[in-house]
């Protein structure tokens, strides 16, 4: 079966201020997804699945989903927030849905082989959707599962704007993923530094080390694995932070390569990342794609153009 990509676009962005990935970046209303799916489908991806919020549908569908639909198999899900295992119910307190991991699980219908996840709001680049896909057409699961994600140096990845959250890769020699540390304060420097303690003190991080932008590959036994820890997850949850916790994708990561079931081979991209963390964030995205489109890497009008 060939890859398809799941696109998680269920969130709010808090610090931008509003529905960020449906914000044109383009000349013509394309927004920062179209981009990535333009270059998904390039790259040989022909099923795109959005894990979206039922309150967003309509405006998903006519802003996005609908100028796809000619040149890709479009699918739609919702991330529910009571999308649980079965004697598991919503705390009172809870107003979000759990994190990506339950996003990705929210594809578990429509999903049958491998797959790539990502965010709708980032900017991956052409190189990332290439390795990616290979990866992921050549490597079905063997003794352990076979899983990728693609990492990108730290410099390629922040902003002028503020601090962002980026996961800090560990490898092995030939490069198999054996963590991802979580530094939720990043900021731009010579090189970058991060915080733990709302900066009264910094620690420099080198600006070629390898970070996640949440681009995974997995086959179809991750979305398993992960429905099964899912109990693990929300025993833990509904005890420390009923409100708040949330079951990230590198938690289940971490769990399998853990227990030895999973490798995760860590692929390379040194494409620059754009993004809209701050709503400060969209004029530089806005010129990039500027730039890219008068080079001749993407067409003008994109889809309207296939």
């Amino acid at each position: 079966m060939k890859p398809v990509l799941v696109i998680m676009a269920a969130g709010m962005g808090s610090r931008y201020g509003g529905l960020k990935q449906l914000d044109p970046v383009g000349n013509h209303g394309q927004v920062i997804l179209d981009y990535s799916i333009y270059d998904a489908r390039r790259a040989g991806f022909e099923t795109v699945v959005f894990v979206i919020k039922p309150e967003i549908e309509e405006d998903f569908k006519a802003l996005v989903g609908k100028r796809l639909e000619k040149s890709m198999d479009v699918k739609y899900v919702y991330q529910l927030k009571e999308d649980l295992p079965e004697g598991y119910t919503v705390p009172a307190e809870r107003t979000k849905p759990w994190g990506t991991a339950q996003a990705a699980l929210a594809a578990r219908g429509v999903v049958e082989g491998p797959f790539a996840v990502i965010n709708a709001d980032d900017y991956y680049g052409p190189e990332a959707f290439r390795e990616i896909f290979d990866y992921l057409s050549n490597h079905p699961d063997g003794e352990l599962y076979e899983y990728a994600m693609v990492g990108y140096l730290l410099k390629n990845t922040v902003t002028e704007n503020g601090t962002v959250a980026r996961g800090v890769c560990q490898e092995t020699e030939d490069h198999f993923l054996t963590q991802v540390v979580e530094r939720t304060k990043i900021e731009k420097g010579e090189p970058p530094r991060y915080t733990e303690d709302e900066g009264k003190t910094w620690t420099e991080l080198p600006g070629d080390t390898i970070v996640s932008m949440n681009m995974w590959g997995f086959n179809r036994s991750f979305l398993d694995e992960a429905w099964a820890r899912f109990p693990r997850f929300l025993d833990q949850a509904l005890a420390e932070n009923p409100a708040k916790a949330e079951y990230f994708l590198p938690t289940v990561v971490s769990w399998l390569i853990g227990e030895g079931k999973a490798r995760v081979k860590v692929l390379r991209s040194e494409d620059k990342w754009y993004g809209v963390t701050y709503r400060e964030d969209k004029p530089t995205v806005e010129a990039a794609i500027r730039e890219k489109t008068a080079s001749g890497l993407y067409p003008d009008r994109l889809w309207e153009e296939k």
